[in-house]
This record gives structure tokens, sequence and C-alpha cells, in this order.
């Protein structure tokens, strides 16, 4: 991983920045409800339903989605799809290197 404008530009808005956060722990950070327990979705789908962030945020469905969009081209997030539906999912790999990078360059 190489420090670049994209990286930045995705950790440069507070709402990118709390849906890594409510990602790094689900179960407790998202605090609407779900028609599926957010467990069964990161067991069964890998990740937390869009709609979940939706919900969490505020924000309309355009927005989160570009958020998201964002974030998975910076290699922050993982996006997996089952059917119509993308679940997310934080990259755990990339932050670790991220925070190691960090660490080293800055």
């Amino acid at each position: 991983m190489e420090l670049n404008e994209k990286l930045f530009k995705a950790l440069a808005n507070k709402t990118r920045l709390e849906i890594l956060r409510w990602l790094k722990d689900p179960e407790n950070e998202i605090h609407v409800p779900t028609c599926v327990p957010i467990s069964e979705e990161i067991k069964d789908y890998g990740g937390v339903c869009v709609s979940d962030l939706v919900n969490q945020s505020g924000l309309a469905q355009s927005t989160v989605s570009s958020y998201l969009n964002l974030l998975v081209e910076a290699d922050l997030l993982i996006a997996v799809r089952h059917g119509k539906w993308t679940f997310y999912r934080r990259n755990e790999v990339a932050i670790q290197k991220l925070g190691a990078l960090i660490k080293e360059e800055l």
C-alpha cells in the first residue's frame, strides 16, 4: 500500500470515517432496526447490508453508496455481492498496512 490521494480523500470525510468505525464492530455500533440481525448478515453474507448503513447514517442511499464506493476504491472496504444486495466489511489487512505506513512515513 502506498500513500496516495485517493486513500486520503476517502478518509477526509466524517461520515466515511464513521462508516469505517461502525464496521469495526457492527454488532455494537450499528443501532438501527434491521430485517436480519447484523450478526447473521456477517455470518451468512460476509458483511453489513448497505441499507443498514443508510439507516445508521440518515443520509440518502445514493450518498452512502458513493461513500462506500470510494472506500472500496481506496481498498479500505471489501464489497461482497449476493443477488441484488451488496454487503460491506472492512479490509483489515489494508487498514493494518495503512497504520504501519503512516507510522513509518509520517
